[in-house]
């Protein structure tokens, strides 16, 4: 997207909503997301998401990309560790993926379509770090029946026992062994033309999850456009029983994709809209709602929100070093990926801002701050609390035309206790590149 018409249409969006400082969905801004699949896992919630590309008007989707958060408000750019170009089988489209957790290694099932049999199929990757790199496990798709071959969902269930669902139009399942990697059994397809156990219509995207000894199977039906709908098992494997609609059709794209997690004593729901300017069924963004069981284990229906979650479950440390990646909310810059592993901030022009949300500064003032940025214009980065037009408490020069360096500027506001933060870049355009920040008492 042209990066001027991309401003514009960012403060238009703003000026029509209205909640620039309350805003928190959708939680990505410096690009298209879509098909969200969180995974929790030593107090992180990691999301692994699609990446639409800018201006598709069709599901242009090339790699999959990789969030973290430990406070449910702040989330930090991974970059893109997999590619459709690393399953050697496959000649494109990226779509849904969702990674899980088991003995050391991170699985991470996808889908993307397969040259050889010329339609979608279910693929593993694997890795030692839930940020990767992730290699093909296989060098072959782990299942493939047909065009259907969509949607992966991945459950290990209390006892061990693993299981992969999937379909689009149609939903199958089997048991994966162990080694994650291989499945034991016949594939199953389950009957979702049972008006008891499913929607009217179950179209895709099927997440199963439990909680309190329920098991959940939620997923996108009603035609298009899609809703969220849910059924209910005493079992992973069913029967299933139709609870009715956990979230309507909202949000300007005709899809929708959910996932469930628990987290530090809340439950959250991730899915995609078309939220962001320029958003569309294709160019799709992903957004996150609290939600509460009721007591008889049932989803009162919810509606997306552009609040999202107003209460931090923990709070950012400032003295340690925070990558610039890590945002509550931006307007204006991209993350961009150098090396395999490196994402910084860059396409800053004067007026883009990033929002930390629920900064810990503690009982003592901070005394200064250093970033660490490459400097192309070079400009400033002046540092406010609490609103976009709060008190500076610090304002950093960045040279122009200097290599990867810290720079560092002196506090001289009020810091103590819990604030949001601002950082506010001023100067022309492209005014540098921006790895990481941290202030020090």
């Amino acid at each position: 997207m042209n990066k001027e018409i991309r401003c514009v249409t960012i403060g238009l969006f703003m000026n029509l909503c209205s909640v620039c400082i309350m805003a928190q969905n959708p939680i990505i801004q410096t690009c298209y997301t879509a098909d969200p699949a969180p995974m929790v896992h030593n107090g992180t919630v990691y999301l692994y998401a699609d990446h639409d590309e800018d201006n598709s008007k069709y599901y242009v989707m090339n790699d999959w990309k990789v969030y973290s958060s430990t406070d449910m408000v702040n989330w930090t750019d991974h970059g893109s560790p997999l590619r459709y170009t690393d399953f050697k089988w496959s000649d494109g489209q990226a779509w849904a993926s969702q990674c899980v957790y088991r003995d050391g290694k991170y699985y991470w099932y996808v889908c993307c379509h397969s040259k050889m049999l010329n339609h979608h199929a279910i693929g593993v990757a694997v890795s030692n770090s839930p940020y990767g790199p992730f290699k093909d496990a296989l060098g072959k798709p782990l299942a493939s029946l047909s065009w259907a071959d969509i949607d992966p969902t991945v459950f290990i269930d209390d006892d061990g026992q693993a299981y992969l669902y999937w379909g689009n139009s149609g939903l199958w399942y089997v048991k994966l062994n162990k080694d994650m990697i291989s499945y034991s059994g016949d594939i199953v397809k389950v009957d979702v033309k049972d008006k008891k156990a499913f929607a009217p219509i179950y179209v895709e995207a099927p997440w199963l999850n439990k909680h309190n000894g329920v098991y959940y199977l939620s997923y996108a039906a009603g035609g298009i456009p899609e809703h969220i709908a849910y059924s209910t098992s005493n079992s992973p494997t069913g029967p299933w029983k139709y609870q009715g609609v956990m979230m309507p059709q909202q949000g300007g794209s005709f899809t929708n994709h959910g996932g469930m997690i628990d987290f530090k004593g809340k439950s959250y729901f991730f899915y995609h809209n078309g939220a962001l300017p320029g958003g569309s069924g294709f160019t799709r963004s992903i957004c996150v709602d609290p939600f509460t069981y009721n007591s008889n284990g049932t989803i009162s229906p919810f509606n997306m929100t552009k609040e999202g979650v107003k209460d931090p479950v923990g709070y950012l440390n400032p003295y340690k070093r925070v990558e610039a990646e890590t945002m509550a909310w931006s307007e204006g810059v991209k993350t961009a990926q150098g090396e395999r592993t490196r994402v910084y901030v860059t396409s800053i022009d004067n007026g883009d801002y990033i929002k930390v949300r629920s900064v810990n500064f503690g009982k003592k003032e901070a005394k200064t701050f250093a970033a660490c940025v490459e400097g192309q214009k070079g400009g400033i980065v002046e540092l406010r609390m609490d609103q976009r037009n709060g008190p500076i408490i610090g304002t950093l020069k960045v040279s122009a035309n200097s290599q990867w360096m810290v720079h560092r500027t002196l506090i001289t506001g009020k810091t103590v206790g819990i604030h949001d933060l601002y950082l506010i870049f001023k100067g022309k355009q492209d005014l540098f590149n921006f790895d990481y920040w941290q202030f020090n008492k």
